[in-house]
This record gives C-alpha cells, structure tokens and sequence, in this order.
C-alpha cells in the first residue's frame, strides 16, 4: 500500500508542521521484547548539528543547558577514544549496531544494594547513583550531554498530574540521578490488542544535536527537545498539555494535562497507525536509526489477535521521515506485510558503506534481512499521488527452510518448538559483513534458532550466505562483535563465543536462566543479563573464563551499556549507575 504523506498543520500559538501515527498488539502474548532487534546510530562522519536554541529559560533543579546544543559525530568519535568510551547515543551505540564499547577501567567490584520499603537502594557498591523506574523497564539507556534517557511505565509516578498507565521516557542527570524531565505517553486503551498493559515505552531513544528520536507504545515516532522545557517550549509543535491526555490520534479532543517544569517539549511527531495504516502487534517495540537527513523506524506491523491475520499486509513494515520535520521520505514495498510471521520488532541498522552503498539493514517479520538503498528511492505514481520506495538492494533468507517446511515440503506450524522464526534481534554490521540471528516472542517458548553471516558482496540470497550457526536456539539478543569473534546468546540462556569469519564455536556458557537481553562487550569482559537478575560477567576471547555473576532483586531485559566511564545495568525497576562519582 502507497501511504500518504500526510502532513497536517497544528494551529495553536506558532503553527506546527506534524504527522500522525499509532501502534497495534495481539492479546495473548508476553512483554513483547525490548528493543533487542536494536536501532543505530548516525554515519560514523557525517556531519549532525542542530539548529542554536533560543535563549533558555532558568532551568528547572540546577539542570544545565550548553549554550549551543550542538555536537558532531567528528567530536563522539573522538571522545570515544578515551578511556570513557564516550557517549552511548543510542540502542545500538551506533548505526552498526555492534555493542561493544572502547571503555577501560569498568569496574564489577560491584553490588546491587538493598530495596527498601520505599522502593530505594541503599549501600549498593560502586554506585554513583541508582533510579528508581516504573515496574517494566526493556529499552537500552542512551547517554548524551549530561543526561541518561531510559524508557519505562508510570507504575512510580514522578508527575503528580500523570495518573495511571502510561508509557514514560525519564531524562536523568548523568552526574546525580536526579530526574530533570519526563515525556509521558497515554495508553491507546485497546489493552493486550494494541497496547499492552504496563509495558511502557520499549524504544531506546536516539539522541542528535538538540533533539531526541523515540518510538512510543501508541506508534507514534516523536521528535523531543532533550532539554525539555528548561530552555522554553521551541516548537513547532505547542501542544504538549493536550497531547498528554490523547496522545497524536485524537489530539486536541480531551482535557489538557498541566505537567508543569517537567514537562517534555514536543518538536513534532508522526503517528504511523493512523497515518499508514499500520497494526503494530502487542507493542510498538523497535527504536530508529538515522542516516544522514532521515531516521529510519520498523512500524512493528504485524498479526492481530487471532496470530493468523494480517490486518494490513499492504502496509509498509519500514519507512524513512525527515528528521528535522517528521515528514514521510519513504516507505518499504518489498511485501513484507504479507509474509508476516507475527511482528516486526527488529530495529534497522545503517552502514554508511556497505559493498559500496549507502545501505539501511532491516530483519523483518518474514525472517529475511534486506538491505535498502539509504539515499536513492524508486518513484511510482498512482492515482496523481508521487510515493517514494525504497530501493531493495539485496535480501537473504535467515530463517533455513529446514525451519520452514517439513520433509513432505508441508509447512511447519509457526511458534512450534521445530517452526520458522522471525527476526527480533538488531542486525550487526561488522567488517563489511551483517550478521542477523532469528526468534520469536518469548512467550512462545524455546524452539530452533540460527545465526546467520552475511556478505552482500557476493550476491543476493543464499549466494551471500558465509556461514550459518544453528546450535543457537531461538534469540532476541543482538550479537556483539570484538576482535574477530562474535558474542551471542538465546533465549534459552546460552551464551556463545564463534568466530566471525567461519562461524566455529569456541566455547558456551549457560545460565540455567532465560535471556532477554543483549551481550555488552567492555574492557575485555562480555556482560550479559538474565531473567532471573543474574548479570554474568565472561572474559571475552577464545579461553572460556567465567569472571563474575552479581545478583539483582529483578529480571534484567535491557542490555547494559557504557558512556563515559559508567556502567549502567538496568533491571525491571531500577537504573544502576556505577563508576567514579
């Protein structure tokens, strides 16, 4: 289906340039996974600024506000190269993907402290700070100039104003944990169809010059000031307490909602459900990756209720806005929608160069990973209306068709232990190769997995197959890719080193705990959380070495990460801050 670009003017004090989406569910599955498909991050040399702000307003509990919100990738490179690793500006650190963080002297002489009756940690060593979050927390922290941003719900409400369900993005102080800003998100009140109950924003947010990129749990792509309303409402859009109560969809029809100082301030925003026809299943759960002008986002369109229908198998599963103005570039016509396996959660990955393009990685729902021209689209007309479409480079089957069909050529039954499976993990690109592994919802259990290398130099389909590693089960998690070898879990709680080039395994480790999160590779340790709050720390290299396992009160799903010398574990509940205060 051809979407319309259909961008419609917000009167309200300075006219608003916006567009409008939404997000659907099925009812009958788990908390969907976190961005574990992952998102990515800008061209490691192209250049990002924003536009100067205004001059800001007094910022609200001693938040600082640079006085030109401005950075380019040139400086985060560079930064990057010492021993802080730099800043962690989005799932996938950058657009390859790849977790793993140049970062040295990360400590794990570590604790997680204890909870007190009041929901706060106390004597938890090595901490600088810890958060408390809502009671689901799956996205990844991002981290950028002073601030730690983390998704989750309103189950420990900061606002006052903010009542009941809600999906929440928290913007912390990096040095002190205090919470500077919160953009809350109202639920699409369909329940487990749509918007799954409690699960909050599962979208790690994607962090450029003075905005911010998330996807919430309605569908909505939403363009932030990252300074909140500290340095005045920007613009364009200005209605913020209206969309509080409704969210996009049915914007101005319901009672305002005063959220005060700490407030979000809305730049604009582009809801997919009504503007491309999208049903997103359970949750909207993937984050955005940018390239160049444009930021990239899975619509996580999928199956209904039923797990048998595609309500709308015509519309786009990946699309391209404007990043300035949320305005639709771009949308996906390879079919996708309609060999919809059950969802499409993976987040896209973007290689400025990749066998000499410029090229967007999408897993999809049908178990195929493509690669789609970054820049270049084909045009078609129809009906007097111009559509860009992305332009297929090339594309592989991920999913062998072992998994697929039985020995009579008869098809397996999808979310049997022996079925075909998705792709929900991130696409990692590494060495001019992708590596993209499959799975499914975890609610549907364990059953065969497979991890796939992928060389587009050499063709289309099975001709750029390298190697495919099938011992691993069924996975959520991105791979990490260090010095030659690849780290690797699944769902049933192994954790695999292979190397890179052949795909041979050199040692496993199981956790004897079902996994959710992705591995982080720092310092010469691999980390990886678990479903029964165990963070275990392995050495990285070929010798299996087990260094580590530090115990938290709650699951672990998101991926921890790194940003200038700290080390962030978040559980279900809480945001663990550790390092050198």
């Amino acid at each position: 289906m051809k979407s319309i670009d259909k961008l419609f003017t917000v009167t309200t004090a300075a006219a608003a340039l916006f567009a409008v989406s939404c997000d659907r569910g099925t009812d009958e599955s788990p908390a969907p996974p976190a961005e574990n498909g992952g998102e990515a991050a800008a061209p490691a040399d192209a250049e990002k600024a924003a536009p100067t702000p205004p001059a800001p307003a007094a910022p609200p509990t001693g938040q600082v506000i640079p006085a030109e919100a401005e950075i380019t990738t040139k400086s985060l490179a560079a930064e990057a190269e010492g021993p802080g690793g730099g800043e962690w500006t989005q799932w996938g650190r950058n657009g390859t993907n790849n977790m793993a963080s140049p970062a040295t002297g990360i400590s794990i002489d570590i604790t997680s402290g204890e909870i007190g009756d009041d929901g706060e940690v106390t004597d938890a060593k090595g901490a600088k700070w810890v958060a408390k979050l809502g009671s689901q927390a799956y996205g990844t922290p991002t981290i950028y100039q002073g601030q730690v941003f983390v998704g989750t719900n309103n189950e420990e409400p900061r606002i006052e104003a903010v009542k009941g369900d809600h999906g929440v993005l928290m913007a912390f102080d990096e040095q002190t944990g205090g919470l500077n800003w919160q953009f809350s998100v109202p639920k699409l009140g369909a329940g487990k169809v749509s918007d799954w109950e409690y699960l909050g924003i599962c979208s790690s947010m994607l962090l450029d010059g003075k905005n911010g990129y998330v996807v919430t749990n309605r569908g909505e792509i939403i363009c932030l000031d990252l300074y909140g309303l500290a340095d005045g409402n920007d613009g364009p859009f200005q209605e913020e307490d209206a969309y509080a109560s409704t969210g996009l969809e049915k914007l101005g029809t319901g009672e305002p909602v005063d959220k005060g100082e700490k407030g979000a301030d809305i730049v604009w925003g582009y809801d997919m459900r009504s503007e491309l026809g999208v049903f997103p299943h359970n949750i909207t759960s993937s984050s955005v990756v940018m390239a160049g002008d444009k930021i990239f986002a899975s619509t996580s369109n999928g199956v209904d209720w039923s797990h048998i229908n595609i309500p709308a198998p015509t519309s786009p599963c990946l699309i391209a806005l404007n990043k300035e103005t949320g305005e639709l570039v771009a949308e996906e016509a390879s079919g996708i929608g309609e060999r919809i396996m059950h969802c499409n959660w993976s987040s896209p990955g973007y290689a400025e160069d990749l066998n000499g393009k410029a090229t967007v990685v999408f897993g999809a729902g049908d178990g195929y990973v493509y690669g789609f021209d970054a820049n270049e689209f084909d045009v078609e007309e129809d009906g007097g209306e111009k559509y860009n479409l992305m332009k297929e480079l090339w594309k592989v089957n991920c999913c062998p068709n072992e998994y697929r069909f039985d020995k009579d050529g008869e098809p397996i039954k999808y979310a049997t232990y022996p079925g075909p499976s998705e792709i929900i993990a991130s696409p990692v690109v590494y060495d001019n190769k992708v590596y993209v592994a499959i799975g499914q919802d975890p609610e549907h259990g364990e059953g065969v997995g497979a991890i796939t290398c992928i060389d587009p130099s050499k063709g289309n389909g099975d001709d750029a197959i390298v190697w495919q590693f099938r011992e691993l089960g069924r996975t959520i998690s991105t791979p990490s890719i260090v010095d030659g070898l690849i780290y690797i879990a699944d769902y049933s709680g192994k954790l695999f080193c292979l190397d890179a080039e052949t795909g041979e395994k050199y040692w496993e480790h199981d956790t004897l705990s079902h996994i959710w999160s992705s591995t982080l590779v720092v310092d010469g340790k691999v980390f990886l959380g678990n479903e029964d709050g165990e963070m275990v720390v392995m050495k990285a290299g070929k010798e299996y070495e087990e260094i580590a396992t530090i115990e938290y009160p709650s699951p672990i799903y998101s991926t921890c990460v790194v940003a200038n010398g700290t080390l962030y574990v978040m559980t279900q509940t809480h945001l663990y801050a550790y390092g050198q205060k």
